[in-house]
């Protein structure tokens, strides 16, 4: 007991995939692994010499709704 092989990742894997879905699971991974490289450098007080910071949301993630359109003729009671 507790040691994890082959079988009990591929199963983890699955359970992720059936959970998040494939589109949305590279996008988990590096938010993991950038999380983790942030932490071991601030733990270790090594300070990367390029910063490269993304201020884009992630391609699927914008916001693809439509404003309402006005209504000039509704009362407000």
């Amino acid at each position: 007991m507790g040691n994890i092989g082959a079988p009990e990742i591929i199963l983890l894997l699955l359970v992720a995939l059936l959970l998040f879905g494939a589109k949305r699971l590279p996008e988990i991974g590096r938010s993991l692994g950038s999380g983790m490289r942030e932490f071991k450098d601030s733990v270790t007080g090594n300070t990367p010499s390029h910063t490269q910071t993304t201020h884009e949301l992630p391609v699927g993630t914008q916001d693809q709704t439509v404003p309402a359109p006005s209504r000039e003729n509704e009362t407000v009671h």
